[in-house]
């Protein structure tokens, strides 16, 4: 049975479970995957950053295609998502990013900001 290689990490960057890089930046936020002792489970998502009004949370909205069976056609649907994102992951408007699932951290927030993928 062939061992699973873990990477090199930095110090002080904890290991998530999933194959991505750690942010470059360090924060001491304690709801951050990366750098805190929050843990990640279940749903991952890929969306654009709309909104980065709030304080540490950041609006994202994701596209998907829906089927109509009855007409035997696509409809292209949208939904927005509120995630927390930490100082270390720094989401602008306009950002390609990939949420995670976690605990709720209020009542709209159940996901968390795991990577930044720059425009």
């Amino acid at each position: 049975m062939a061992e699973k290689v873990k990477k090199t990490t930095q110090t002080g960057v904890r290991d998530i479970g999933l194959d991505m890089e750690p942010p470059k930046g360090m924060c001491k936020d304690q709801n951050c995957p990366w750098h805190g002792t929050l843990p990640v489970r279940g749903t991952i998502l890929s969306g654009t950053v709309v909104s980065a009004k709030m304080q540490t949370t950041v609006a994202i909205e994701r596209q998907y295609m829906r089927s109509l069976p009855k007409f035997e056609r696509l409809e292209k649907r949208t939904s927005k998502y509120l995630a927390h994102s930490s100082p270390c992951m720094q989401a602008k408007i306009g950002d390609d990013v990939t949420i995670m699932e976690c605990r709720p951290l209020s009542k709209r927030v159940s996901y968390v900001v795991i990577e930044n993928k720059r425009k």
